[in-house]
């Protein structure tokens, strides 16, 4: 299993033409991090003081980045200041056209907001008043005390109020909607007139962006180096470069070899560059994950490492239980590396993740958990909810645990155990729409798969990455939001995944805005987020033409509905797996001990929405009792070899907690209670009720009352109890 992974790893090609040559500059400093024992420099970029060796390597840094910046200056392409300004004029006109449309939507939302409200005046205001009205002469019909009787005529008063005000209310709104309607007409043709006019403003920058003749200079790598180098200069400033390499001369060659490894600057910043321009930091971290893994130099193991780096050049704050106190602070990067190392060589991440970019694995890595608890996680569903991994359905992929999981309810986090980490505490006690969105980002990080945050106004939800494209999960469509990247505007950040995924021709946008960084001018990162000056404005109209030409389409969004409610309205698929006869093989051992598979079920007999008939990833079956769907008994129908007293155990995993089963046997009319361990997710048995059986046919029935919990059970074990037993 593991020589095969490695394999497929090793053969994965680069992302962009830039890196072909890239393993040449990674041995450039392998060299260097061979044996060598750098400090990082703190605070790197701040305006501390440097010693006298610091302030003479930061004038010498400044000056080569002045005579770079010169050199590339002269060698960019030259566009008349007539060409640029018919380019922004044609934006301008897109930016008009498109306040247009959305004034011309605005005007035909009050018409259908006129409308609502008349129906909001008749139904529920007028139609609950009329209810309010009848059920207080009701109650005034069946009083019996001067106090009650007073207290329905009050309550009569009071809706027959309501309905004054809500004649009134319709009077008014009936009046708004028909003046509203003489103009519908003008309205919808003003709508269509905006609609057709956006689409020509928007085919204009694009047709001045062919005008200038950059596809040859936007396309070619030739300066790709010499741009890397000046842009991650930039953004380390020269003084924080100085920081890092006065602390010695390892440090000082470290960074010689840095801005001399051409290829590897332009795979970090195609990536987007090391957090907060601290590129000391990131190759620290990238020399001590050589240092500790002989893997980290190649392929996905190479993009992982290097992604790591330049996530965590921020440390990354750990979010412990709260009883742990003496756990780590932040999260350290080089075990971050060996877990997901470790986890993709045993095949326990999803098999996308060798496929991923650096920038993509930014967003698996990034996460508050310890390793431990992502460990913790991908257990978890492997053992309670298996088909939320191998779903194709990658939307829903390891998320639907959240759809199916977590309660949406704040009332019980109360009761968040200080022994547990959070995320098993959201998974135990449920949470509204935050703590939802962090526990499904959190299981989409445990497997490999890119996510980020995606909230909108007064709600929290995720995007996440699928072969498609990237999905909203648990909230609005696309345009309903913002992320926390630098890619505000959620629209912007879908734009920029879009481009991304057409492979090499994504590198004209970097290559337009490190031309941007040379002139000086201020990074955008979006149509929406800002208006850009002129090469920054080439880089986001190049990337409109690229999701044009790859007609990306963006993916629906998903779980809405549940967004803020506890079951979902969406059609769940019903998976019913292939079980076999020895799946569902009642066993009897020589000492008369009766092993009956929990999948070995008279009643249902496949999977129905409730009971859930699956298997694991290893192909073990298994029975799961849904926490949706209302209540299903499940019944087993077998031969004991004796009658007699049985103990009667089950391997059982529980998300949470106070849960229960009931059972009756053989109709006797008299369930008994059997509580069921809090697992934390993981295997466990329970401990034993004894139960009595007949010789011969026997029928156990099991079942759940009020308000249940997920349970998945492997097998039930029913022992004979000696004579000589209690």
């Amino acid at each position: 299993m593991k020589q095969g992974i490695l394999s497929l790893i090793a053969e994965k090609p680069m992302t962009t033409d830039a890196m072909n040559y890239l393993k040449r500059g990674l041995c450039a400093i392998g060299v260097l991090f061979v044996g060598s024992s750098m400090v990082a420099a703190k605070d790197e970029g701040a305006a501390l003081p440097l010693s006298g060796k610091g302030e003479s390597l930061a004038a010498e840094y400044g000056a080569r980045m002045d005579e770079l910046r010169s050199e590339l200056a002269d060698r960019l392409p030259d566009i008349s200041d007539s060409k640029r300004e018919a380019f922004f004029a044609a934006i301008d006109q897109e930016v008009a056209a498109k306040a247009a449309l959305e004034d011309a939507r605005k005007r035909v939302g009050e018409i259908q907001t006129a409308k609502a409200l008349v129906a909001h005046a008749k139904g529920k205001w007028i139609g609950g008043a009329d209810k309010g009205i009848a059920a207080a002469k009701a109650a005034m019909a069946s009083a019996t005390t001067d106090e009650e009787k007073k207290a329905a005529e009050a309550d009569l008063a009071k809706w027959e109020q309501n309905r004054l005000d809500g004649l009134q209310a319709l009077e008014e709104r009936q009046a708004a909607l028909v003046a509203a309607e003489k103009n519908r007409a003008e309205v919808e043709l003003a709508l269509k007139s905006a609609e057709a006019a956006l689409v020509v403003a928007e085919d204009g920058p694009m047709r001045k962006l062919s005008e200038f003749g950059l596809d040859q200079a936007l396309s070619s790598n030739a300066l790709d180096g010499a741009l890397a180098r000046y842009v991650v200069m930039k953004e380390a400033t020269p003084r924080g470069l100085a920081a890092f390499a006065e602390k010695g001369e390892e440090q000082e060659a470290l960074v010689e070899k840095l801005l001399s490894a051409d290829d590897l600057l332009v795979q970090m910043l195609v990536a987007d560059g090391a957090r907060e321009g601290r590129y000391g930091r990131a190759l620290e971290i990238y020399r001590d994950i050589w240092q500790a893994s002989e893997m980290a130099g190649e392929g996905a193991l190479q993009r992982l490492a290097l992604a790591i780096s330049l996530e965590h050049a921020v440390p990354v704050g750990q979010r412990n239980a709260v009883a742990a106190t003496d756990a780590p602070a932040v999260v350290d990067p080089v075990k971050r590396y060996l877990h997901f190392e470790k986890a993709l060589l045993d095949g326990e991440l999803d098999p996308a993740f060798v496929d991923l970019t650096v920038w993509d694995y930014r967003m698996v890595v990034n996460g508050e958990e310890p390793d431990e608890i992502l460990q913790w996680g991908r257990e978890m569903l492997r053992n309670y909810r298996p088909d939320h991994i191998t779903t194709p359905d990658y939307r829903w992929r390891y998320v639907a645990a959240v759809r199916s999981d977590i309660r949406y309810g704040s009332q019980d986090n109360q009761y968040d155990k200080d022994e547990l980490q959070f995320f098993q505490n959201i998974l135990m006690n449920g949470g509204i729409c935050g703590r939802r969105a962090f526990f499904g980002r959190f299981i989409l990080r445990a497997f490999g798969i890119p996510t980020t945050a995606r909230p909108q106004r007064g709600h929290a939800a995720l995007a996440h990455w699928t072969p498609d494209g990237w999905v909203v999960c648990l909230g609005g469509g696309w345009g309903a939001g913002w992320t926390k990247t630098r890619y505000n505007k959620d629209l912007d950040f879908l734009a920029n995944t879009q481009a991304r995924a057409a492979g090499d021709v994504f590198m004209k946008v970097k290559r337009a805005q490190w031309m941007g960084d040379v002139v000086g001018e201020p990074r955008v990162f979006g149509l929406l987020s800002g208006k850009p000056e002129f090469w920054n404005a080439v880089a986001l109209y190049a990337q409109r033409g690229i999701v044009a030409d790859s007609k990306a389409e963006a993916l629906a969004a998903v779980g809405e509905d549940i967004g803020e409610a506890n079951e979902t309205k969406e059609k769940v698929e019903i998976v019913n797996a292939e079980l076999s006869g020895e799946d569902r093989k009642i066993t009897l051992d020589e000492d008369g001990r009766i092993t009956i598979p929990a999948v070995a079920t008279t009643r249902p007999t496949k999977s129905n929405g409730k009971i859930i008939l699956m298997k694991d990833t290893g192909g073990n079956a298994l029975l799961h009792y849904s926490r949706t769907g209302g209540h299903q008994d499940f019944e087993y129908e077998f031969d004991a070899p004796e009658a007699g007293r049985y103990e009667l155990r089950m391997e059982v995993v529980t998300p949470s907690w106070k849960q229960a089963l009931q059972l009756e046997v053989n109709e006797s009319g008299s369930p008994q209670v059997i509580a069921l361990p809090f697992t934390v997710g993981m295997w466990q048995t329970s401990d034993p009720v004894v139960v009595e059986l007949k010789s011969g046919a026997n029928r156990l029935r099991f079942f759940r009352e009020g308000e249940v919990k997920g349970v998945t059970l492997r097998k039930f074990t029913l022992s004979p109890v000696s004579s000589g037993s209690d």
